[in-house]
């Protein structure tokens, strides 16, 4: 006799009026590395090839799309400037080619440019991508139709990154090769024109270097913004480049000088050239607290946006990052790092432990260069490689945990019950409070929030100088040395365009 477990509506309604909406807690991945769970080792369909007319390419970047509904879309780039869709929910056939695979795998593939691109972004609720490419502009495509909607030019060199706002997708930031990052607004220039959408305002030698070189290549190398990132709180910029190891954030207000700047300060920052190592990509967490850097010299930075003039909280070994294409990624969550490598391998690191051995994902035979988490699918990665591949892994095991929370304490001002009701009622005139009525000046409420540094790091002694209550019970608000302080700025400052917020001089 079967047993069925089923509810009514009356009594699910019951239940919410009672205990609240209980929304589904995304778990945590959690990978043990003993031998008794060798069985869990993360899955890894064989892959798809990046190829056209049976030629194969290098694949150059790759993105999940952020909705609900086509967070299995992954959006790769290749050198020559296609840009194709694939399905990454499809069983694949173990005993099937890479180029079979792909012939069922994607979806949709369009030449977006006539050279290569660098990267793609997902915007305007997945129905439309940009793509930053070699050939100087930044093009807007129709996802669905495959037909660009706008060309954003103004840059004289490769365009290596672009990031979107995070709430208004019409705001984008792009950073070239040129040494400058642009601000753009979609909105400037609606109707397709034939010189192009404008930038709003450009910052250039954004990351310079101080010597003088003696020829061009060389120093327009060494002054390239590798990497920008709009960061969660909608005001700020974080910006790396070639040229060394700072990263710089810009308060899109006033774009006259960084607000702020956070850089790792060890001799192995410098080669035994005297030159110093660059930053390959930037990114940032859900939450908005932890931004990664990737540094050439084989290293992986992790900063408290909220405090990043102290320098990096930890950093993270085992890859091998020799060139500016190899990628890192934070995931969502904040829990763990996944980073590609020159060895042919990919690796991810668990955040509240930097010093334990990462897991090594083998699949591929060659340099593994872009890589990234799916935003709507927890466990589910992708990873870019020179060997013409990209493959698709599912690092979800039987090993989870539920998300951990830690207590925000911040001091608020009590609110006397007769202030209380007088509000209520809109009196002018004061009530009498009885001497019994004792009120604390100041009392402390806890605020349940993700765990995004567990507090195992500050245990371990793996956070030098950072208080973490301090990180935490600064507001905002409160933090003016910090890019983060505008994230909340006044109903005033709140401007409708990005062209609103520079100062006419």
């Amino acid at each position: 006799m079967e047993i069925y477990n089923s509810y009514s509506i009356l009594h699910d309604i019951k239940s919410r009026e009672l205990h609240g909406f209980k929304g589904r807690k995304r778990p945590l991945f959690v990978y043990n590395t003993s031998l008794d769970d060798r069985s869990d080792e993360p899955s890894c369909s064989r892959g798809v090839e990046s190829s056209h007319d049976g030629v194969p390419t290098p694949p150059m970047s790759v993105s999940f799309a952020k909705t609900i509904r086509n967070a299995h879309i992954l959006g790769v780039t290749d050198e020559e400037g296609y840009v194709n869709l694939i399905n990454t929910r499809l069983k694949l056939k173990p005993s099937a080619t890479h180029q079979e695979n792909a012939e069922k795998a994607i979806v949709s593939s369009w030449v977006a440019h006539d050279n290569s691109v660098y990267d793609i972004c997902w915007t305007k609720d997945d129905t439309r991508v940009l793509t930053a490419s070699a050939d100087h502009t930044i093009k807007l495509w129709d996802v669905e139709q495959k037909k660009c909607y706008g060309m954003l030019r103004g840059h004289v060199g490769s365009v290596k990154s672009v990031s979107c706002h995070p709430t208004n997708s019409d705001l984008v930031v792009s950073g070239s090769r040129d040494g400058s990052f642009a601000l753009w607004d979609l909105r400037c220039n609606p109707c397709q024109g034939r010189d192009g959408i404008m930038s709003t305002e450009q910052v250039t030698g954004a990351h310079t270097s101080a010597k003088r070189k003696r020829f061009i290549k060389s120093k327009a190398a060494s002054m390239t913004v590798t990497s920008v990132l709009y960061l969660r709180d909608g005001v700020s910029i974080a910006t790396a480049g070639a040229v060394d190891s700072v990263v710089k954030f810009w308060d899109t207000r006033n774009l006259r000088v960084p607000a702020a700047q956070a850089s790792p300060l060890h001799e192995s920052m410098t080669n035994t050239n005297g030159r110093q190592h660059g930053i390959t990509s930037l990114s940032q967490d859900l939450n908005g607290v932890l931004l990664s850097a990737s540094c050439t010299d084989n290293r992986i930075y992790l900063y408290n946006v909220l405090q990043p003039e102290k320098g990096p909280i930890s950093s993270f070994t085992g890859c091998q990052i020799g060139s500016f294409f190899i990628k890192s990624s934070i995931s969502p969550d904040a829990s763990h790092i996944l980073s590609g490598s020159g060895d042919g391998n990919a690796y991810i690191w668990q955040v509240d432990d930097p010093h334990q051995d990462p897991i090594s994902l083998t699949s591929h035979e060659k340099e593994v260069t872009a890589v990234d988490w799916c935003l709507q699918e927890p466990g589910k990665i992708a990873t870019a490689s020179d060997d013409f591949t990209v493959c698709f892994w599912n690092v979800q095991n039987r090993n989870y945990l539920s998300p951990r929370t830690t207590a925000v304490r911040r001091r608020v001002m009590a609110v006397s019950k007769t202030d209380c009701h007088e509000a209520s009622l809109q009196k002018e005139s004061p009530c009498r409070t009885s001497h019994k009525e004792v009120i604390q000046d100041q009392s402390i409420v806890e605020f349940k929030t993700p765990e995004t540094i567990p507090n195992k790091l500050l245990r371990d002694g793996l956070l030098p100088g950072v208080n973490l209550n301090e990180a935490f019970d600064k507001t905002p608000e409160s933090a003016s040395r910090s890019p983060s302080s505008v994230l909340s700025p006044p109903s005033s400052l709140k401007k409708r365009t990005i062209r609103d917020y520079f100062v006419v001089c």
